[in-house]
């Protein structure tokens, strides 16, 4: 939603794709109380709605934007900087971590590198 909202859409059109064209959820289906820090019981409720969508969508690529996502999705403490620019193997789907889209607003200077990695995806979908 907003300008991030407004964004996403410029990043997924950016490669040939429309916001109809991808399937976009959240880790969390509700935001916790006064937008707090997620708590871990949070995101153990909510993680089986999540990879019930993933089941039925059967995405052949999965884009997590920002650490949350991507540090929820591979279980692990590892920065958004060193997970992004490669492909995972995740559920029978490649995943792959850029920055959120907020997170790029404030810091316009890491746009250069969620186009290489909104390429890498371009690339695996025309595979």
């Amino acid at each position: 939603v907003g300008r991030a909202g407004q964004l996403l859409t410029k990043i997924i059109e950016s490669i040939g794709l429309s916001r109809q064209d991808v399937f976009i959820c959240n880790v969390l289906k509700c935001r916790p109380p006064g937008n707090r820090n997620t708590l871990p019981g949070e995101i153990q409720n909510c993680e089986p709605y999540l990879f019930r969508q993933l089941e039925l969508v059967q995405p052949k690529v999965i884009c997590a934007l920002g650490t949350f996502a991507a540090q929820t999705l591979l279980k692990t403490t590892a920065t958004i900087s060193s997970l992004r620019g490669k492909f995972y193997e995740f559920r029978g789907a490649k995943l792959i971590c850029t920055f959120h889209p907020a997170y790029l607003l404030r810091n316009p200077q890491d746009k250069r590198k969620t186009w290489e990695d909104m390429k890498m995806i371009r690339t695996e979908l025309d595979r």
